[in-house]
């Protein structure tokens, strides 16, 4: 007797209140997306090449309107591409790039930094005015801008200002506002959708040709890891880094003129990076009642090489075997077309509805 093949679903979705109550209702068209926020979490953005695919190169396109892209690290830089002339070709780049990037044990942060900014150049290909003229994308980079020790870029003085952090994440989020101010540098033409920003200092700037590139290597300056950056034109000097050190999975209070799409590499969105490690840091719920979080499920992970997204620790794991670690971070990126596929074929079918757990 043959043995019986069970399909199991690549994709989990789950969704705030509002967001639920108008996909019963109505099932999800693309017109219905104003917003989608992409995540900091480094080569886990890779791991979902195939659904950025799905929605940038199909989906979206579809219904022509202006959205608005807000990203941090990993999650600003797909966005760039899907801003692209190009989105298809952008997004297969960023890839492609980020997956060649080799480093020996010991690299420098200067080293990193100078490779990532050789990255975003290859990425860019002096297109940089078309991102900003994008006639259907509004893009916006959420970037931190640090005080106290982490202003420094030595390694003794950064890692005492980093135990500084923990140590007053553990006592209260709040009390990160110690240590960073929030900077939206965002599309020109519109303020960023969303409602009164009340936790930390929160700034806004207009994004442009002079400042994009130095706002996107911000962005994804993990501390320890690459350099800080110390000037954005039209921003001003100081030590800026990753945007998810306070807004790791951007929990915002998000104010668009429709749902709130969110492709992610999990499905619990966690406020900050310091957060990671404290299961009863999530989310605000009030807040994310329009938002519809599109992540890959525990079966999908499971099925992958080392049960889970590509992660920077690969570069240890990897260390000496270059090429066996892009081996499998293609691998990922090429299983990936799974949660394209799905996430198409579920709102094609009108079966979305069916498929939804609430927001957690």
């Amino acid at each position: 007797m043959p043995a019986i093949q069970i399909k199991h679903s690549a994709l989990t979705l789950r969704a705030g209140k509002r967001a639920m109550a108008h996909i019963e209702h109505n099932g999800l068209q693309p017109a219905d997306i104003a917003i989608l926020p992409g995540a900091a979490g480094g080569p886990k953005g890779i791991g979902l090449q195939g659904l950025d695919l799905a929605l940038f190169g199909d989906w979206l396109p579809r219904a022509p309107r202006v959205r608005t892209l807000v990203g941090a690290s990993i999650g600003s830089w797909r966005f760039a591409s899907a801003c692209l002339p190009d989105p298809v070709a952008g997004i297969k780049r960023l890839g492609e790039l980020y997956t060649s990037q080799r480093y020996a044990k010991g690299v420098s942060m200067q080293e990193v930094s100078l490779s990532c900014r050789k990255l975003l150049h290859d990425l860019l290909q002096d297109q940089d005015a078309d991102i900003l003229a994008n006639p259907l994308y509004h893009l916006n980079i959420v970037v931190v801008k640090s005080h106290g020790l982490m202003v420094h870029d030595r390694k003794g003085a950064l890692g005492l200002g980093l135990s500084a952090v923990i140590g007053n994440n553990l006592l209260g989020r709040k009390r990160l506002a110690r240590h960073f101010e929030r900077l939206i540098i965002h599309d020109a033409r519109a303020q960023p959708p969303l409602g009164q920003l009340e936790d930390f200092r929160s700034h806004f700037h207009p994004l442009a040709t002079g400042n994009l590139r130095q706002s996107l290597l911000a962005s994804a300056s993990i501390p320890m890891v690459m350099q800080a950056i110390r000037d954005i034109p039209g921003v001003g000097h100081g030590a800026f880094r990753d945007g998810g050190l306070l807004d790791y999975h951007l929990d915002l209070p998000y104010a668009g003129d429709g749902l709130v799409l969110y492709p992610h590499f999990t499905d619990r969105i966690i406020p900050g990076w310091f957060d990671k490690s404290l299961p009863w840091r999530n989310g605000d719920a009030s807040r994310l009642q329009d938002v519809l979080l599109v992540a890959p499920s525990a079966q999908y992970l499971a099925s992958l090489p080392h049960a889970k997204l590509p992660d920077r620790k690969d570069f240890s794991r990897y260390m000496g075997d270059d090429a066996g670690r892009e081996r499998y971070w293609r691998k990922a990126m090429a299983e990936s077309s799974r949660l394209g596929d799905e996430f198409l074929e579920l709102v094609d079918s009108g079966r979305i509805a069916q498929c939804l757990q609430p927001l957690r």
